[in-house]
């Protein structure tokens, strides 16, 4: 993976991702070319290939969306993630992505409130600024059906890194960034495995356990994106009934 970046194919916005106005909106110009295969990937990719979780067909189900963030640190690329703070009631401890549900002042769901939300979620969980970053894509609406949440994946790109930190303790555990080649590293990889029958992907990276829908999300990238590496899918993590 190099640090080039690319001037090809951008979409619809200002150098941003805010018009005037306050339109959130994609954008590809200047993404560096490691990201060609993510945005390939997120063009190309089918709601089931990513989980068998899509949202009712009766519309039922919360609006959220999380903000898969890119960066470049010293390690070369790198996906920003939060630990949820252990006292919480559903999915304490839990590494995540940042993010939530959408508020009535992000917007419609079905077109930029997700990503309005996905930004306003992260600036309120770990502090970055949302203008140093640059919304590239948009992956199908998936459903976690433990929690009734029907949540968009919404994709971007770092360009300008600020610092990040745990905003309310109350909520949020830490906030740390793991490189993208830990995350194909076959060693960090296995298969978790919950009491009530859940069997998945699981990362074991800067000393957590990603499991559950991140886990599911990193592990459909990797795949569509071709940075996958063959890993043993015997290797097993137990997971407690708290989980």
């Amino acid at each position: 993976m190099t640090r080039a970046s690319r001037t090809d194919g951008g979409t619809d916005t200002d150098s941003g991702h805010r018009t005037p106005g306050g339109h959130v909106g994609l954008d590809r110009t200047g993404l560096p070319t490691w990201l060609d295969p993510v945005v390939r990937a997120v063009d190309t990719v089918e709601p089931l290939q990513l989980s068998r979780f899509l949202p009712p067909e009766n519309g039922s189900g919360r609006q959220s969306a999380v903000l898969i963030l890119f960066g470049e640190g010293p390690d070369g690329p790198e996906l920003l993630l939060m630990e949820r703070a252990g006292s919480l009631r559903s999915h304490a401890g839990q590494p995540s992505f940042p993010g939530g549900a959408l508020d009535p002042e992000d917007g419609d769901p079905r077109t930029d409130g997700p990503l309005r939300a996905a930004l306003r979620e992260a600036e309120e969980e770990t502090g970055l600024d949302p203008a140093g970053v640059q919304i590239f894509g948009v992956l199908p609406k998936l459903y976690i059906p433990v929690s009734g949440f029907v949540v968009t994946p919404v994709l971007g790109w770092w360009r300008q890194p600020t610092p990040v930190r745990v905003v309310d303790p109350n909520e949020t555990a830490r906030v740390f960034t793991v490189p993208v080649a830990d995350l194909t590293d076959p060693a960090n990889r296995a298969t978790a495995i919950h009491p009530r029958g859940y069997a998945g992907p699981a990362f074991l990276v800067e000393s957590a356990l990603v499991w559950g829908f991140t886990a599911g999300v990193i592990d459909r990238l990797l795949h569509y994106a071709g940075w996958e590496r063959p890993w043993d899918r015997e290797k097993q993590v137990p997971l407690d009934w708290r989980s």
